[in-house]
């Protein structure tokens, strides 16, 4: 599904009002979807509507005048003066025949819930003054509260907190998801997300040409690579893992699971040899391949069947790790960078980016924390309060030749082109040592079976999610791989796949 930035969806709106679409009958709709909403939340009690100066203020009108018809005992109160709204904020207000409560915090007495319509999702300054002390009142009510739009206070485009936020119960948004629905901390504040259909055609989209989306299977249905009934393990392509040493063997392995747990037909590590007992001794499935040297590594790509490859997990920081990257990218093979392979670089950022850029059409993610990426891109952190995760990603990706991957409770996936993904689904309890390099292991089988690096980057994404929300509470790194063939099932099923 597609997720819009507030200047899109407001050319959306556009749009819309200019194909013959009045602009006041879009803010009927939205204000009749968010009294429906308010009347599912509570079943009877007074309700507090908080409506500021601009559209979201008409939203909250609307509303009210539609609360009260339904016989609900419903109070405004609004931030300007009345007579000083315009255009169809004017008009909404001139619907509700009942007086207007004056800009108090103490006038929001007791409600049995509380409609946040005070900004929405257009906020791009600070809130400050009268606002600021408003909002602070609505989250200490104990009332639910829901907010039109977005929670007052989110930037609707980056998803942060301009000074203070709403924390509402429950969100009603318009047609389509805005950033800061998705992305954090703006989503921790909007509760459930319900998207109303107030008659904006879908046809917009194609005018608009929106590249952000949510990661849900939908968005990539169409790539999912599902084995012919006459494939043999060799169309699934063969991946490889490059090992640590003796002592940190273990994030390998966990990769390795991931990659044949993903459907690459066959998955080897490439073992130092001084880690190879270990290695061999664990691993069943999994083959093992002693390998030292970069030399050896360019011998063992020689075989033009090993397709896919994963550098990082456990690989260890310095010049051995720099130059497996750079023999796997001059062998031009699919790639997923993590971990020590993304550190070994932080002192030459510009020598990974010019190898990925000069290999042929090359299929490479990187996949770096809020730790890592700074030390590849150090002038895109997260230091900036007010800057997006989107925007930073996007940044990154473009910069890099890469599609880049930056984890998170709110992973965003960014492609060379532009095209990104948010995901939402992932529980608290995935961050947990060596989930990460699971991630690694499913973006690598994915790219063994030949999907693109966007593709099988945003499709791992949510299958990690989702093997994490199988497995449960109490998660380990070990538990992710066995849990992803009820994760598959689950998605054969919603695509219609016989198996």
């Amino acid at each position: 599904m597609e997720v819009l930035t507030t200047a899109e969806m407001e050319r959306a709106d556009r749009l819309t009002i200019a194909a013959g679409t009045p602009g006041f009958a879009l803010m009927l709709s939205a204000g009749q979807a968010v009294a429906e909403a308010a009347m599912a939340l509570v079943e009877d009690g007074p309700i507090v509507v908080v409506a500021g100066p601009g559209n979201n203020g008409g939203d909250g009108f609307v509303a009210a005048a539609e609360l009260a018809a339904r016989g609900r005992e419903v109070s405004v109160i609004l931030l300007c003066e009345r007579d000083s709204l315009q255009g169809d904020a004017a008009s909404a207000a001139r619907g509700w025949k009942y007086p207007v409560l004056p800009f108090n915090p103490q006038a929001i007495g007791k409600p049995a819930l509380i409609i946040d319509a005070l900004f929405g999702a257009g906020l791009d300054r600070p809130v400050k003054d009268e606002p600021y002390e408003m909002i602070e009142a609505i989250n200490a009510n104990g009332a639910p509260v829901l907010a039109v739009d977005l929670p007052s206070g989110i930037n609707g485009t980056t998803g942060s907190i301009m000074g203070v936020a709403v924390r509402a119960t429950e969100t009603v948004s318009f047609f389509r998801r805005k950033p800061a629905h998705l992305l954090l901390p703006g989503r921790i504040h909007c509760g459930r997300v319900r998207v109303a259909d107030i008659g904006i055609d879908a046809g917009v989209l194609a005018e608009i040409q929106p590249r952000t989306f949510e990661n849900v299977p939908s968005f990539w249905r169409k790539s999912f690579p599902v084995p012919r009934i006459d494939a043999h393990k060799y169309d699934r392509g063969h991946a490889i893992v490059v090992s640590g040493g003796l002592a940190t063997t273990g994030a390998a392995r966990l990769s390795a699971r991931g990659a044949l747990r993903a459907g690459a037909g066959l998955v080897t590590v490439a073992s130092p040899r001084d880690g190879l007992a270990v290695n061999a001794s664990a691993l069943t499935a999994v083959m093992v391949r002693a390998v030292d040297t970069p030399v050896e590594f360019g011998e063992m790509l020689s075989d033009k069947r090993l397709n896919s490859c994963v550098i990082g997990p456990g690989a260890g920081v310095g010049g051995r790790t720099r130059d497996l990257v750079l023999t796997a990218l001059s062998a031009k093979r699919s790639l997923v960078l993590d971990a020590d392979a993304l550190t070994s670089f932080a002192d030459a950022p510009d020598r990974l980016f010019e190898a990925i850029k000069d290999s042929h059409d090359p299929q490479v993610v990187l996949t770096p924390h809020e730790g890592e990426f700074p030390r590849l891109f150090s002038d895109l952190s997260n230091k900036h309060p007010f800057r997006s995760k989107l925007e930073r990603v996007r940044a990154a990706a473009e910069r890099s030749g890469a599609v880049v991957l930056l984890k998170g409770p709110d992973t965003v996936v960014a492609s060379m082109d532009g095209r990104a993904t948010i995901a939402a689904n992932a529980p608290p309890w995935l961050a947990s040592a060596g989930a990460g390099d699971v991630l690694s292991g499913i973006i690598s089988g994915l790219l063994a079976q030949g999907v693109s690096a966007f593709d099988a980057a945003s499709m791992a994404v949510w299958m990690h999610g989702e093997a994490a929300r199988e497995a449960g509470p109490g998660l380990i790194a070990e538990d992710l791989p066995e849990t992803l063939p009820a994760v598959m099932r689950h998605l054969y099923d919603e695509f219609g796949i016989d198996y």
